[in-house]
């Protein structure tokens, strides 16, 4: 069994830096770099993150994006793109698809 651990940290490098881009702009589609999206994580408390659009492409994230199609359907309470999961599987899916 192999751990990764440069992908995992550069994961959670990425991760950090996207929570610290969301909280030092305020919440709008206009604050996210290009090649990315914001989807807001978490079963009671939301926290944005802001990952590549290449993840829409994943099995897994597309798990997630049925998930949260069918708790919220369209009518999202953040305003954008939420996923109910806790903030720990949804770093820990996104650090396998780097």
């Amino acid at each position: 069994m192999a751990i990764h651990l440069p992908r995992i940290m550069h994961t959670k490098q990425i991760l950090r830096q996207s929570k610290q881009f969301a909280s030092q702009a305020p919440s709008s589609s206009t604050n996210v770099p290009k090649g990315h999206f914001a989807v807001h994580v978490g079963e009671s408390q939301k926290k944005r993150f802001v990952v590549p659009i290449s993840f829409l492409n994943q099995p897994s994230f597309q798990k997630l994006l049925s998930i949260a199609e069918e708790e919220f359907e369209f009518n999202h309470p953040m305003g954008g793109l939420t996923i109910p999961c806790r903030e720990e599987v949804f770093i820990d899916l996104t650090s396998r698809l780097h």
